[in-house]
């Protein structure tokens, strides 16, 4: 009786297979659903760029998202086209004696403010290492020349 069994879910098995029926196991399946995943991450991170892009071209300052450089799982950064960052989670801060530090992305990580000034008033997406991790960046320029991004690491 076991080996009767074993014998039909082995059958029961090899059939689903045969038919497609795990088909959600498949390599170009899972590759599909991360590629749906990674359109869906873009689309929130531009839509939050470009947000921020019109609101300022609006007449907002970029001192008015401070707290955008907060926003969890994609923060965003805000500088001026020298690379003097505005908004950022980690790159600006006070200093002890309480003066505002700030952080010049092109004296102090070169390859990355040469990917982040190609920014375009149409927006667009670069790629570049940070931190030993590919970053991939949606970048876009407003009317005065602030360039605003956000980004996700690659995988």
């Amino acid at each position: 009786m076991k080996k009767v069994a074993i014998l039909s879910l082995a059958l029961t098995v090899c059939l689903c297979i045969a038919s497609g029926a795990f088909h959600w196991l498949t390599p170009t399946d899972v590759y599909g659903a991360q590629m749906r995943d990674r359109a869906r991450i873009k689309d929130a991170i531009k839509k939050q760029v470009d947000d921020i892009v019109v609101a300022i071209d609006g007449g907002k300052t970029a001192m008015d998202f401070k707290s955008a450089a907060n926003n969890k799982p994609h923060y965003v950064f805000i500088m001026e086209d020298d690379g003097n960052l505005l908004v950022h989670p980690l790159l600006i801060g006070q200093s002890p004696k309480g003066k505002l530090e700030t952080y010049n992305l092109k004296e102090k990580a070169q390859p990355v403010f040469t990917e982040c000034a190609k920014a375009t008033a149409d927006g667009l997406w670069v790629h570049y290492l940070w931190k030993n991790e590919y970053k991939r960046t949606y970048v876009r320029k407003t009317k005065s020349g602030l360039i605003v991004g956000s980004g996700f690491n690659e995988k």
